[in-house]
């Protein structure tokens, strides 16, 4: 039974599948919190390795162009470049990467306040998280007919960034969550009411999953002591996958997928339900789950195309 296997396994595995940011950053160990520069050993995630993704994220979040927009044209007047229409978040190829790019940043200052990138990423920072490009973006967000822009997954990286800004005792951070906050209420009116409104979870290995979305829904709404928000999350994680038994695991990945359709929900559901509850949900939804941790049962997929964009394994 699931419910014997060690609590801290079930959590392992559940994160196998998320993206390789939150992956890697995201699920640090201890040792990342010391605030050191370290070097590289045991496959840690020190400063050395941190120092990679920082330089990712300062390769794109400035850069314009090539890019990806979903954009709703409603007269002439909406032709524009994307530094023009969402100046904050216009790199990285496409909105929510340039949010989950800032994000990044953010964190890896938060956990290496000291290390050789830092003034590189603070500057990027200040230069994108301004008063008036947040302006701009929370009235881009409000506009006319753009009711489901970035839903959920953009979105819900956005409160993540809010939430990594309001944990972190920093001045420019404090100044950054300050200036985010027009778009941040935006973004929780955008989801608080759509969510009602969603008859059945949406289900694919791709951004418009709803479990991913509401994991992190949660995680910001619970940090903010947000209740309306955390109970509008947990029940609608609740009443999409509390009944879900068998998930065929087997048939994952589809060829275009970044997140696991069936362990972001239960990545979802570890969050809402308690322990005892989850083993045995658990133990329906995943029955076969392995009861030790092997290597071989969960395999690694490789992308047979890094070029195309939705082949190669994705860095959301």
């Amino acid at each position: 039974m699931l419910s014997k296997v060690h609590p801290s396994f079930l959590k392992k595995f559940i994160c196998a599948l998320v993206p390789a940011l939150l992956l890697c950053v995201h699920a640090e160990n201890a040792a990342c919190q010391k605030n050191r520069e370290a070097n590289p050993s045991g496959g840690a995630f020190d400063a050395s390795a941190a120092k990679r993704f920082v330089k990712l994220a300062l390769a794109c979040v400035h850069k314009e162009y090539p890019n990806k927009i979903s954009h709703v044209l409603n007269s002439d007047a909406d032709v524009a470049p994307p530094c023009k229409l969402t100046p904050a978040f216009c790199g990285c190829y496409d909105w929510h990467s340039s949010v989950h790019g800032h994000w990044l940043l953010v964190r890896l200052l938060r956990t290496f306040p000291d290390a050789s990138f830092a003034k590189a990423a603070r500057e990027a920072l200040k230069e994108s998280l301004t008063a008036e490009n947040l302006k701009a973006e929370a009235a881009y967000l409000r506009g006319e007919g753009r009711a489901s822009f970035e839903r959920p997954y953009g979105l819900a990286w956005l409160l993540q960034l809010c939430a990594e800004l309001r944990e972190w005792d920093d001045p420019q951070a404090r100044e950054m969550l300050a200036n985010l906050k027009p778009l941040e209420q935006a973004a929780i009116e955008r989801l608080t009411t759509w969510l009602p409104k969603l008859s059945h979870p949406i289900r694919i290995g791709e951004h418009n999953q709803t479990a991913f979305a509401l994991g992190l829904v949660l995680d910001y709404a619970r940090g903010k002591n947000d209740e309306r928000l955390a109970k509008l999350a947990a029940d609608s994680a609740r009443k999409f996958y509390l009944m879900d038994k068998n998930c065929p695991l087997a048939y994952e990945p589809s060829g275009e997928d970044f997140l696991s359709p069936c362990l972001g929900e239960a990545d979802v559901m570890r969050r809402v339900l308690t322990q005892a509850d989850f083993a045995k949900w658990l133990t329906q939804f995943l029955p076969e789950i392995p009861k030790t941790a092997t290597a071989d049962w969960l395999p690694v997929v490789i992308s047979p195309d890094p070029s195309d964009p939705k082949l190669r394994i994705s860095m959301d």
